[in-house]
């Protein structure tokens, strides 16, 4: 499906959200001017004096994580060598990043560099990168421009597509954050050639999650060849992914504010965020992810919303690819509590994202708790760490 032209896929433009596009394909790092706007332009004013949403763009902000401090040092540098004021603003690796003191660590460099709102936020990296910059972008000045350039799998195909921003807080996952769309997304998929591969991996979780709840072709292509499936090198990589964005841009399209339908992007995120918090963070998200989907459709085959054959089909997909299908038994208590204060939860009730059939994905609330500990004896085990 990609070829040297890429691939654009429109997100927004409905509800009252402003469009932007997800660009994915190769050598894309020349389109960011385009998406910053020119440098140094001759000001343009609007009729109460203030300057156009384009016009006098001069200074720009590259967050990267520390692993990418060459990557994020050669964007600066070839924005400095284009005309902007470019900074770059190093973060710790992975969920390191998505705390309130790394926010206000960006906060004090934006405000010693005089950034205003005709100023843009560039995020590389990861989801959590993505995540942070876009958070950051949303709370400064009350909101300024910014672009997402994420260079993983799950960054590609979720964190960085639908503007929902946030950072982690000692009680749970995305508890605080924002929805503050990006200017643009840029899906590099030569960044995916050096990722390693249990990094890869993860990220699959998120593609096959888009399977089961909208796009069944994503399955058929990956149950076609699982080893294909694990390597950026592998076929349908590029396919794989645009599709994968699609589903999700077409969801946030007319949900922006997960009032609705967007619920649906949270299948197996549930149990997967009480996970994490219970490792610390050490998990990988798609690690957990996996896992919180097997649990998903043990709880909709035992409330008799899904067939056999569909359940199954979730273990075998998701272990094709090496994804893990297990978490350790003794730790249902606390990870029920956690789920408690998930943010899809109501009051006391518990909901949960479930399956009718492929592509059929509907709410589940308030699952008799005998239910729930039954399905989630389906995925107890050792398991080693993802």
């Amino acid at each position: 499906m990609s070829t040297d032209t890429p691939t654009r896929i429109q997100v927004g433009g409905t509800a009252g959200t402003a469009p932007y596009e997800v660009l994915v394909g190769r050598q894309l790092l020349g389109e960011l001017p385009g998406l910053i706007g020119d440098a140094r332009p001759s000001p343009t004013t609007t009729l109460d004096g203030g300057a156009a949403r384009h016009g006098n763009r001069q200074r720009v902000a590259v967050l990267h994580p520390e692993a990418l401090a060459e990557t994020g040092e050669a964007i600066r540098q070839d924005l400095a060598d284009q005309g902007y004021e470019a900074i770059a603003i190093q973060l710790p690796n992975a969920e390191e990043a998505k705390t309130a003191e790394v926010a206000a660590y960006c906060w004090k460099a934006l405000g010693q560099t005089g950034f205003t709102r005709s100023d843009v936020i560039v995020g590389v990296g990861g989801g959590a990168t993505t995540d942070l910059a876009g958070f950051v972008a949303a709370t400064w000045l009350r909101g300024v421009r910014w672009i997402a350039v994420p260079t993983t799998v799950l960054g590609m195909v979720d964190a960085a597509v639908g503007g929902k921003t946030g950072i982690n807080t000692a009680e749970g996952k995305n508890l605080v954050g924002a929805f503050h769309p990006p200017a643009g997304v840029l899906c590099d998929l030569a960044a995916l050639d050096s990722l390693p591969v249990n990094d890869y991996i993860s990220g699959l979780a998120e593609i096959i999650k888009a399977g089961f709840i909208a796009d069944p072709a994503i399955l058929e292509l990956i149950e076609q060849d699982p080893a294909a499936a694990r390597t950026p090198g592998g076929a349908h990589t590029a396919e794989l992914i645009e599709r994968s964005i699609r589903v999700k841009a077409e969801v946030v399209s007319s949900d922006l504010r997960e009032s609705g339908l967007r619920e649906i992007l949270n299948y197996g995120h549930t149990l997967a965020h009480a996970i994490e918090k219970n490792e610390r963070y050490n998990w990988r998200h798609g690690a957990a992810v996996s896992v919180g989907m097997v649990f998903a459709a043990e709880l909709g085959r035992l409330a008799g919303r899904l067939d056999d054959a569909t359940a199954d089909r979730h273990r075998a997909v998701l272990e094709s690819v090496g994804l893990p299908l297990t978490y350790r038994g003794d730790q249902w208590p606390k990870l029920l509590e956690t789920m408690k204060v998930d943010k899809k939860t109501r009051g006391d009730l518990l909901r949960f994202i479930v399956l009718d059939g492929i592509a059929k994905p509907t709410v589940l609330e308030g699952p008799d708790p005998a239910v729930l500990l039954a399905a989630y004896g389906e995925v107890s085990g050792e398991t080693s760490r993802s």
